[in-house]
């Protein structure tokens, strides 16, 4: 049983997200406030603050990176929206989008010319798009005057979607689907499993690299312009707590922290994971650390699940890279 929910990347989230939901509906029986029309909205909604940001981060961590910068970028995207898009909502979202895009890119050349790693770059990328951030909008939170786009974007249609929740479900659709059905799903995992054979295989890493930073910054941008659209405010540090859930979704979703694993649909599935708890704990009046401790609960599990693989992950690639050195 341990080794099927490890082994394949939709059974464990799946099983985590039912048994969140039984739990909630057992804690909320008879009282109907998990279980109401208002949740699934809701769910949603939470869903769209990190869902995105978890599949650009998962897709980084897939190729055994980590991109920290999406902290940074978030905020920064978002003010720039609100400080651009106020009379063109469309051209404050371009904006931000070209400034993720551009970052990102930025980041993976520097990786990919220089032989660094992703945790030290990306660390000065997200202290630099803080402090630029800070200097945009002078120290002080930005006000979004366009109360109708604001209203707008989180309008419930289809009695469950909102436009941010919907473009992210939308997203994720494409990315499944090009994970799925094209090479670039297996040459993810390829890059990920062992970069050298990647390589001699004829994948173009250091494109792949950029492609991924670049994605990751994109997801981030568009994520925290939207945000900031429908909380009519930016500010540069109030959105600050998105890396943790990000990363906790792509885990839950079956992305390895050594690389090589990992599917959109299961960085999905742990974003819902966590959207349900925290909107299910609201609805039952939970005090707000309570989330915390389930979630960290919920982390632990699968760290001991999957401790054998990722210690037996590391024992291959320190033993590749001995024979690398070895050899040149």
């Amino acid at each position: 049983m341990k080794a099927s929910i490890r082994n394949d990347p939709h059974f464990r989230p799946l099983v985590i997200l039912a048994a969140c939901i039984v739990l909630l509906s057992a804690v909320d029986w008879g009282q109907w406030r998990f279980l109401s029309a208002a949740t699934p909205f809701s769910t949603l909604q939470t869903f769209a603050n990190i869902g995105l940001v978890a599949l650009g981060l998962g897709l980084t961590m897939m190729i055994r990176e980590f991109d920290l910068s999406v902290v940074g970028m978030f905020g920064l995207a978002g003010c720039v929206a609100v400080m651009t898009g106020a009379a063109h909502p469309w051209f404050g979202i371009a904006c931000a989008i070209a400034i993720g895009l551009a970052a990102g890119i930025i980041q993976g050349l520097i990786m990919v010319r220089f032989a660094l790693g992703s945790v030290g770059v990306t660390l000065g990328g997200l202290l630099t798009f803080v402090g630029l951030a800070h200097v945009l909008t002078e120290n002080r939170s930005v006000p979004y005057d366009n109360f109708r786009v604001a209203l707008l974007v989180n309008e419930p249609f289809a009695g469950l979607l909102s436009v941010r929740s919907g473009v992210s479900l939308a997203i994720f659709a494409v990315v499944a689907l090009t994970f799925g059905f094209t090479r670039l799903g297996r040459d993810i995992i390829a890059i990920g499993s062992d970069r050298r054979a990647a390589m001699i295989a004829g994948v173009n890493v250091d494109a792949f690299i950029v492609g991924i930073f670049a994605f990751s910054g994109v997801c981030a941008a568009a994520t925290g312009a939207l945000l900031s659209y429908s909380l009519a405010s930016a500010s540069p540090a109030g959105l600050s707590d998105v890396l943790v859930p990000a990363a906790a979704a792509a885990i839950l979703g079956g992305v390895s922290l050594g690389g090589g694993s990992g599917r959109p649909l299961g960085i999905a599935t742990g974003a819902l994971v966590l959207a349900v708890l925290r909107s299910g704990l609201n609805a039952v009046e939970a005090p707000p650390f309570v989330n915390d401790i389930a979630m960290g609960a919920i982390l632990l599990t699968v760290a001991i699940l999957d401790g054998p693989y990722l210690m037996r992950r590391l024992r291959q690639l320190a033993a590749r890279e001995r024979t690398d050195r070895q050899r040149s």
